[in-house]
C-alpha cells in the first residue's frame, strides 16, 4: 500500500513538472476565456507578471478575452441587465476566437454566471456540463490544450442570491471530478477562496468586526481574491515557491519595482484585451471599443520592452 501511494505521489509530481516544462518551452500563445472576473483581469495580470519574472527570455503572449456576463451554458435570467440584453453565450464567439488567436493553451473559467444566480436545478446543471464538454472538445479540435478553472466562490453575505454558494460547490465538484474520470487538467480556485473567506470571517466575528469579504458584491473578487486565483494557477503549473505568498507584490519582491511591473502589465493587458474583443466581434453592449489590433500590438510591443527592462534590473 505504501509503495502504491509513493508511486501515485511521484506520478502526480512528475506530471506537474512536465506541465510546467510544456508551458515554458512549447507554448507561445496562452488564451484566457471567462466572464467578468476574467475580463477584470487582475489574476491574469498577476500570472503574466510572475511568469515573465521567472522566464525573462521566454516570449509568450497572454491573451485575455474574458467577457462580462458570459456563460458557457447558454442560459440567461429574465430581466438580465434590466432587460437590455441577454447574457452573452460563448457558443456564439468561440470559433472566431480560436481561429484568430490560434492559442497553444487555453485557461477557461466558467460557472459563476451559469447557474444564473438561482437555486440548484438539474436542468441548468446539465446545460453547464454540456457547455463545458463542448468547450473542451472545440479547443482540442483546434489543436490547443485546455486547463479548466473552477468558479470563484460566491459570497451570500454580500450577494443577494441565497443558496447560490451550494450551486457553485456542486458545479466545482463536478468539474474537479473530471480530473479522474477524463484525466482533464482542472485547477481549483473555488475551495481555496472559500476556505480563505471563512477563516477571515470567523476571525472578524471573534473580535466583533464587520464581516470580511473577498468580493464586495459577492461575485467580483478584489485584489486579494484575484491573487488567490493567480496563486493557485501558478502553483499548479509548477511555481510552488509562492504557495504561501500573501500578495503578488510579495511574490515579485525580488524585482526592482513590483508596483510598476504590475502597472505596466495591467496597462498592456487592458489595451490588448479590448483590441482582441473588438477584433473577434463580441456582441455584448456596453464595453469600450478597442484599438485596431495591429495598432494595439505595436503599442503593446513598446510596453513589453519596458517590462523586460524592469525585470532585468535587480
Amino acid at each position: 500500500m505504501r509503495k502504491e501511494i509513493c508511486l501515485f505521489v511521484i506520478t502526480v509530481l512528475f506530471c506537474q513538472v512536465c506541465f510546467a516544462q510544456l508551458i515554458t518551452k512549447n507554448v507561445k500563445t496562452v488564451l484566457f476565456l471567462g466572464n467578468s472576473i476574467t475580463w477584470q483581469g487582475n489574476y491574469v495580470n498577476d500570472i503574466e507578471a510572475y511568469f515573465r519574472f521567472k522566464n525573462p527570455g521566454q516570449d509568450i503572449e497572454f491573451i485575455n478575452v474574458g467577457l462580462p456576463s458570459e456563460t458557457v451554458s447558454g442560459l440567461s435570467e429574465e430581466g438580465h441587465a434590466n432587460g437590455e440584453f441577454p447574457r452573452p453565450d460563448l457558443h456564439e464567439r468561440l470559433a472566431r476566437i480560436l481561429q484568430q488567436v490560434k492559442p497553444d493553451l487555453v485557461f477557461a473559467s466558467y460557472g459563476m454566471n451559469d447557474g444564473i444566480y438561482l437555486p440548484f436545478d438539474s436542468t441548468r446543471f446539465k446545460k453547464f456540463k454540456d457547455g463545458i464538454l463542448w468547450l473542451h472538445d472545440e479547443v482540442i479540435r483546434a489543436g490547443a490544450d485546455i486547463i479548466h478553472i473552477t468558479a470563484a466562490d460566491y459570497d451570500e453575505v454580500r450577494g443577494k442570491s441565497k443558496g447560490y454558494t451550494v450551486v457553485l460547490d456542486i458545479y466545482s465538484d463536478w468539474l474537479l471530478s473530471l480530473r479522474q474520470s477524463r484525466q482533464w487538467e482542472v485547477i481549483d480556485v473555488h475551495y481555496p477562496m472559500k476556505k480563505y473567506l471563512q477563516a477571515h470571517r470567523q476571525a472578524d466575528a471573534k473580535f466583533g468586526m464587520d464581516a470580511f469579504a473577498l468580493a464586495e458584491d459577492g461575485v467580483h473578487p478584489g485584489e486579494t481574491g484575484h491573487w488567490i486565483m493567480a496563486r493557485e494557477i501558478l502553483v499548479y503549473i509548477g511555481y510552488k515557491e509562492i504557495e504561501k505568498s500573501p500578495s503578488v507584490l510579495q511574490a515579485l519582491k525580488q524585482t526592482s519595482d513590483p508596483i510598476k511591473l504590475i502597472k505596466l502589465v495591467t496597462e498592456r493587458q487592458n489595451m490588448l484585451r479590448d483590441a482582441w474583443l473588438s477584433a473577434t466581434k463580441h456582441l455584448r453592449p456596453g464595453l469600450p471599443t478597442g484599438l485596431p489590433l495591429n495598432e494595439a500590438q505595436a503599442k503593446a510591443a513598446e510596453i513589453l520592452k519596458e517590462i523586460k527592462s524592469l525585470i532585468e534590473k535587480k
